[in-house]
C-alpha cells in the first residue's frame, strides 16, 4: 500500500508537469523527451483504438485497421466504458 501511494504521488508530479504545458507542440516536444520510440508509438495506438472504439468499430476492424492486439483494444475498451475513465474526459474535450 506505501509503495502505491509513492506510485499515485510521483504520477500526479507527472500530470503536473504535463498540465503546465501550453500548446500541442510543447506537449510532443515533452513526450518526444521522456518517452522511447516504442512508448509513444503504444500511447497514439491506444488513442487511435479509443477514438476507434467511440465509433462503433469491432475489434477485429481495429485489429485490422491498426495491428494492436485484441488484448490492448479491451484493456482500452475497459478504461474507455469507465465512468471516470481518462480516455472520457479527453476523447470530451478533443470533439469540443
Amino acid at each position: 500500500m506505501k509503495k502505491q501511494i509513492n506510485e499515485d504521488v510521483k504520477l500526479k508530479h507527472f500530470a503536473d508537469a504535463l498540465v503546465k504545458l501550453k500548446t500541442a507542440n510543447e506537449v510532443t516536444l515533452f513526450v518526444r523527451d521522456i518517452c522511447t520510440p516504442n512508448e509513444i508509438q503504444s500511447i497514439v495506438d491506444r488513442w487511435e483504438v479509443a477514438g476507434l472504439l467511440t465509433k462503433n468499430y469491432s475489434y477485429r476492424q481495429i485489429q485490422n485497421k491498426t495491428g494492436v492486439s485484441v488484448t490492448t483494444i479491451g484493456r482500452v475498451a475497459r478504461y474507455l466504458n469507465s465512468p471516470d475513465g481518462g480516455y472520457q474526459i479527453a476523447m470530451k474535450r478533443v470533439n469540443e
